[in-house]
């Protein structure tokens, strides 16, 4: 029987995930509500890390849900298609995660993360067309 330690991916915080999630906690702290940053943040630790360390093809491939925006197409027809097949989407909670999985080194690389809610854009300094 193989061991369950060994059958085990390692998962890897990147960079841009820790921005997102400092990005999060600055607003949430902005608003008294560091609660629910302290909620994610076991949520991460006891719930999502330790699931894609045993599934880490749980969440669905990025993109299978409808065409992605026009800039996320860019990107992805910018990768190698190995690379870009390796994306995945979990959804927890009220949290999107983006991560890649990479067999050779058994690895997750826990890309960015966004509530739910949040605009996918920045909005600012947008201006409607005039009528």
């Amino acid at each position: 029987m193989t061991d369950e330690a060994e059958s085990r991916y390692r998962v890897i915080l990147t960079a841009g995930f820790n921005a997102r999630l400092d990005e999060i906690e600055r607003f949430y702290a902005s608003v008294g509500a560091t609660s629910v940053v302290e909620a994610l943040l076991i949520a991460l630790h006891e719930t999502v890390i330790p699931n894609l360390a045993r599934f880490p093809r749980m969440g669905r491939r990025y993109g299978d849900r409808g065409a992605p925006s026009e800039g996320a197409r860019a990107a992805l027809e910018g990768l190698p298609a190995l690379h870009a097949g390796a994306l995945r989407e979990y959804l927890h909670g009220d949290y999107l995660m983006l991560y890649a999985v990479t067999d050779p080194q058994r690895t997750v690389h826990l890309l960015s993360i966004r509530h739910h809610g949040q605009w996918s854009f920045d909005p600012a300094g947008w201006e409607p067309p005039a009528r």
